[in-house]
């Protein structure tokens, strides 16, 4: 648990962000258990001849790998792990807390490139297909916006607690 979830207020927001984020982590473990299906199946495809060789496993494990990814990445950024380094050396809460919003605002304008850059991706891949599947290419495409809003939200409780902490003003 990180730093910030013991001082967040309690209330609707912080029950939905504590419930989207027990949510991301099933569809993490689920899209990693999903994964393992194509890969076997290549693996077994390339080495025996007990199964054909199927082409479209090699596209569905990037599609899942890629959502596995960004799964990962959002439960990262809610846990203060994927993105955090800790150089500074011990401050005061209030020290720690700034320090804490100069390094999520690295992260929140990464969050807004993910969103806009993400979205005109989505655009571009949305009457295209893959080539083996014949998967719309949405469905991958739409993991970086998706991510970024996650980003969003998770930074906001974040930031917002961190805000009150550094600077002893309620937001």
């Amino acid at each position: 648990m990180s730093e910030f979830q013991a001082d967040a207020p309690p209330g609707p927001w912080r029950r939905f962000t504590a419930a989207y984020a027990t949510l991301l982590s099933w569809l993490l473990a689920i899209t990693v258990g999903l994964l393992i299906i194509p890969v076997s199946l290549q693996i077994f495809s390339r080495y025996t001849e007990l199964i054909p060789a199927y082409i479209w496993t090699e596209e569905m494990a990037r599609f899942m790998f890629i959502w596995t990814i960004m799964i990962g990445a959002m439960i990262g950024v809610r846990e203060s792990t994927h993105f955090e380094v800790d150089l500074m050396p011990q401050l005061r809460p209030r020290g720690e807390a700034f320090a804490r919003l100069v390094g999520r605002l690295g992260v929140l304008v990464a969050a807004l490139v993910f969103v806009h850059a993400g979205i005109e991706f989505t655009r571009f891949a949305w009457r295209r297909t893959s080539e083996l599947a014949d998967l719309p290419l949405w469905y991958i495409h739409v993991a970086w916006p998706v991510t970024g809003v996650t980003w969003l939200v998770f930074l906001g409780e974040q930031m917002l607690g961190d805000f009150k902490t550094a600077f002893g003003r309620s937001v």
